[in-house]
């Protein structure tokens, strides 16, 4: 399908798989979608500079980010300063979907929605969502039934009109107020109207004349143009008959301070101001302070946004306590244009074919008049769906390399796996991506020389040139994820954890014995340099052994996804068990775990727990595994005793031995063993014979272990 990208300061029209239907969301074949001419044009010109270049305005406008930096280096080098400046600042030189407002048909219904049928027209919402693309997928809370009496065409002005409404809820106006707007682009225009449609005297200012001549004609009883600020002010207490007016809702997006300073001074003694576009951070005290303002922040479409709860997981807030939600907001919207009390039909000066998308930001980027609202037009009779597509054909490889298939490409499999793959390209080759998005499963296969970018993990599946299947998704994916794969023939790696529960665990048992494929979990710290000298010094032992080991493992808010699927022991302290295990080689005889108790919800008790671990030859480990910590203390760190020697290793940095000869060995950067782990199980995926790295049992023992924990 094709779909319009923003990269390198370029808009493109790509080919890329159509997005897979998922049981909470409704897939829609897309008729109209609006174009956001501020926030798009912009997006264009930022993704025009380089990573690098964005990265070190960061830290030169942050100065106390410089030693952080340094900090980071030092541990990771250059590669690693890089990809952690730019994953905490979102800087990503990797094409960006745009848009966020489309009306079409439903062509697919998940298996968890009710409230749509195929066939039915629908308005939706949603940047990163509601895409300028010919296919959506779209969660049932960010789409919403347009009436039969209203154009496609309007609707898809949908996301606008819920952030018109939302701004003016904000205000809480009333009949008969006055109220100001700043900035008559397409947002302003419907926030006249809707302002006028119920009841309130709306005064219109904008600097393009045929703006204001628009709200005046939909509306606005005054209009001005911005270009004398001083004589508007002036003119506006005097209509106000001193006053000043109720309140300003400010639509326009700029960074000078004096047009926000304007609008604070035109209003009323405890009159407010409403920011719905862009002001810039320069406020001035007193112009809010002598009238004694509300000066209020408008989150886009209304309540809902930005809460996954309620966007992606479909989860309502309740009618009588939050009566406009996003959804409720953007329905009204349409109603209003239904009965004609918004119209929008004049507003809409440019419609666009998708296929010219290119062409379509250039012109708006330079005409000097540009139009009120701008849409994209899509082909109707383009009922096609591809979910796969080819980049390049196949190689012909010696048959020790093997083909694998990643599933899911997000930030660990870029920036870990995938690299490390690359390096051993004797070994393996990067045959297909598969991902959810359908803007980075392309994106990442063109990247690392993939054949094969897919959404659809089936195709995958049915594949006979897929070998291996790497499995990178989120946590509650794995197991059933695995039990498919091996099904259908393929060996899989599968990053940790191995399941989240044990009747899923049972099945991936069960299946891993059907099978007999190479199977591994990537419990990658015993493939580490230093756990590896650690094991061959400590391998003809004579007696038991201590293990000590912290994980200062940062904290993690509450609502995130990594506290849902399994939880932070299941999810990462099953690392830490299987390295127990492959340094002690004994069966595990008793465990004791306790946690802290909260006084406040700000922290959990099960990601702050301690461990202990009785071994059935007499060792002891024990794992301290916090979230109360801070990042300026190192992540991770391990104390063995053992035969009158102590092993101390900091961070897979440096190891230290004390006996009687002291030695420490540090490496240049962080190894936790992801390359070798890819090593060790290329041999068993070419030689059947061989032991997997990590046998079936110990990785069945550390899982349900860390489901007793």
């Amino acid at each position: 399908m094709k779909q319009i990208i923003v990269k390198l300061g370029k808009t493109l029209v790509e080919n890329v798989p159509t997005p897979v239907l998922e049981p909470k969301t409704i897939l829609v074949k897309v008729h109209y979608s609006c174009i956001s001419q501020g926030t798009e044009l912009s997006t264009v010109t930022n993704s025009g500079k380089t990573k690098t270049e964005k990265i070190f305005t960061i830290i030169k406008e942050k100065p106390k980010a410089i030693q952080k930096a340094i900090d980071i280096f030092k541990n990771k080098g250059i590669s690693g300063l890089y990809n952690t400046v730019s994953s905490v600042a979102k800087i990503d030189d990797s094409p960006h979907p745009v848009g966020y407002s489309i009306s079409g048909v439903i062509k697919e219904v998940g298996s968890e929605i009710e409230e749509f049928q195929i066939g039915d027209r629908v308005a939706c919402a949603g940047a990163g969502i509601a895409n300028h693309a010919e296919y959506v997928v779209v969660p049932k809370n960010l789409a919403i039934k347009v009436p039969r009496n209203l154009d496609l065409k309007n609707a898809s002005t949908v996301t606008l009109g819920g952030i018109a409404m939302q701004g003016i809820r904000r205000g809480d106006f009333k009949i008969g107020e006055i109220v100001t707007v700043i900035g008559l682009g397409l947002l302003g225009q419907l926030t006249v109207q809707i302002l006028s449609a119920s009841g309130c005297r709306v005064i219109a200012i904008d600097i393009d004349e045929h703006r204001c001549k628009v709200a005046e004609k939909y509306g606005a009883e005054k209009v001005y143009n911005s270009a004398e600020y001083k004589k508007i002010e002036n003119e506006i207490i005097r209509y106000s008959d001193g006053y000043g007016v109720d309140g300003v809702i400010f639509t326009a997006a700029t960074e000078n301070p004096e047009i926000i300073s304007n609008a604070f001074k035109m209003c009323k003694k405890k009159g407010r101001v409403i920011l719905v576009g862009i002001a810039g951070d320069k406020i001035k005290r007193n112009d809010l302070y002598k009238k004694e303002l509300d000066y209020l922040i408008s989150t886009s479409y209304g309540p809902g946004r930005y809460d996954d709860n309620y966007e992606i997981k479909g989860i309502d807030y309740p009618y009588a306590y939050v009566r406009w939600t996003e959804n409720r907001n953007m329905a009204e919207y349409l109603r209003l244009l239904s009965n004609g009390k918004v119209k929008i039909g004049d507003l809409i000066e440019r419609i666009y074919p998708i296929s010219e998308g290119d062409k379509a930001y250039e012109e708006l980027k330079n005409i000097p008049d540009k139009p009120i609202a701008a849409l994209f037009e899509y082909p109707e009779n383009n009922d096609v769906k591809h979910t796969k597509i080819e980049l390049r054909p196949l190689l012909k490889l010696d048959k020790k390399v093997v083909n694998v298939a990643i599933i899911g490409a997000g930030g660990f499999a870029k920036s870990v796996h995938l690299p490390n793959l690359s390096k051993l390209n004797n070994l393996y080759n990067i045959y297909a991506i598969c991902d959810i998005n359908s803007l980075n499963a392309k994106e990442t296969a063109g990247k690392f020389g993939a054949s094969v970018a897919t959404t659809d993990y089936n195709e995958i599946l049915k594949d006979s040139n897929v070998d291996m299947v790497m499995i990178c998704t989120r946590h509650n994916l794995h197991a059933d994820y695995s039990i498919k794969a091996l099904k259908a023939g393929k060996a899989v790696f599968c990053e940790k954890p191995m399941a989240i529960g044990q009747n899923e665990l049972d099945k991936l048992i069960e299946t891993i014995k059907d099978t007999n494929l190479p199977y591994m979990v990537g419990f990658n710290r015993r493939f580490s340099p230093h756990a590896k000298k650690i094991k061959d010094n400590i391998s003809s032992r004579t007696n038991p052994i201590l293990i000590s080991y912290r994980m200062n493992a940062g904290y993690i808010p509450s609502d995130s996804w990594v506290h849902e699927d399994g939880g932070r022991i299941v999810g990462e302290g099953c690392h830490i068990i299987d390295l127990f295990k492959y340094f002690i080689e004994s069966e595990i005889i008793s465990m004791s775990a306790d946690k802290i108790n909260p006084k406040t919800k700000a922290f959990s008790s099960t990601d702050n727990i301690t461990l202990n671990l009785k071994y059935k030859d007499g060792s002891i480990a024990n794992l301290i595994y916090t979230s109360l910590g801070n990042t300026k203390y190192p992540k991770e760190h391990l104390e063995i005793y053992c035969d009158n020697t102590i092993y101390k290793m900091e961070d897979y940095l440096s190891l230290k031995i004390y006996n009687e000869k002291y030695r420490e060995e540090s490496l240049k950067h962080q190894d936790k063993g992801h390359l070798r782990e890819l090593v060790e199980f290329h041999e068993s995926l070419i030689n059947r014979d061989m032991l997997l790295p990590i046998s079936i049992d110990d990785m069945i023992e550390t899982t349900k272990l860390t489901f007793l924990i």
